[in-house]
């Protein structure tokens, strides 16, 4: 009994219930355009059959990413006698391995918009420290004078009462609190470049930074709800659950190693012959 052949995109008929599938092959060739190979070759070889075929006239090119098949006027004048072997092709990522780059990277440029705003309040809370005695004076004025233009004493809640405190902690505190937004920017940013490289430390210290947080944000949005802290919540819930589903954290579900296998086989010359239709060579 021959094994059945997976269905190419586009081929599978409509389901009873519409289930959406996302297809991040599609997304960014509709971006970086498709990877098509032979198209500057004079002539085709059997094996080539996998990426290119000539018929009615017309040369068919198979894009390696997202597995179209794209008809082309065969090269009026040809660059090379055949298309590059194998073995000097370098296949773009699809299937599994394609999804993780693209939502780790998501992932990482978030952490970085985290970085360059902690960044800065670190900045500002230093410079505030530095300069604290020196603005004092006249904030408490300026302070007196909003209040007194309300037309109302001095309350302990609300924004100036905020600002008015702020001018009442000790120098040492400030500095402390600057040293520990540094910590987090500085940990924001490692993510954020560990992430980008796909490295698997970075998703376990994601992970763990992300998760250890999620309480103090229920806690908040039981006080105070609001839809950024929702959404916040929501954004921060999802990544861990990606992580630890789909990336298979701690040994959930196998592991690196059951991950490392789903992504070889999407990956590689095998995997696009079996996706490809009538086999991999040209027929006789």
């Amino acid at each position: 009994m021959t094994a059945r052949q997976p269905d190419l995109p586009g081929t599978r008929r409509r389901p009873r219930r519409f289930r959406p599938q996302f297809h991040y092959e599609l997304l960014v060739c509709g971006l970086r355009g498709h990877e098509l190979v032979g198209m500057d070759a004079a002539r085709l070889r059997p094996e080539d059959g996998v990426f290119a075929r000539e018929a009615g006239g017309l040369r068919w090119y198979r894009c390696l990413r997202c597995d179209s098949w794209l008809p082309l006027e065969p090269p009026a004048r040809p660059a090379a006698q055949f298309p590059p072997r194998r073995d000097e092709l370098e296949l773009p990522l699809r299937g599994r391995a394609l999804r993780d780059k693209i939502v780790l990277r998501i992932i990482a440029v978030d952490r970085a918009l985290h970085f360059l705003v902690l960044a800065a309040v670190a900045v500002a809370v230093f410079v505030f420290a530095a300069k604290q005695s020196t603005l004092r004076q006249p904030a408490y004025k300026v302070l007196s004078d909003i209040q007194g233009s309300l037309g109302g004493p001095a309350t302990r809640h609300g924004f100036l009462h905020g600002i008015r405190h702020l001018f009442s902690i000790q120098n040492g505190t400030l500095t402390k609190i600057g040293l520990l937004v540094s910590a987090y920017a500085i940990l924001e940013g490692v993510e954020a470049v560990g992430l980008w490289w796909q490295k698997r430390w970075a998703e376990y210290l994601t992970f763990i930074a992300t998760a250890v947080f999620l309480p103090v944000e229920v806690y908040e949005l039981l006080e105070t709800a609001s839809v950024v802290k929702a959404i916040t919540f929501l954004l921060n819930l999802a990544v861990v659950i990606y992580l630890l589903v789909a990336k298979r954290l701690f040994g959930l579900r196998g592991g690196a190693a059951a991950e490392e296998r789903e992504r070889e086989r999407d990956a590689g010359w095998p995997a696009l012959e079996r996706a490809t239709p009538g086999g991999a060579a040209l027929p006789a």
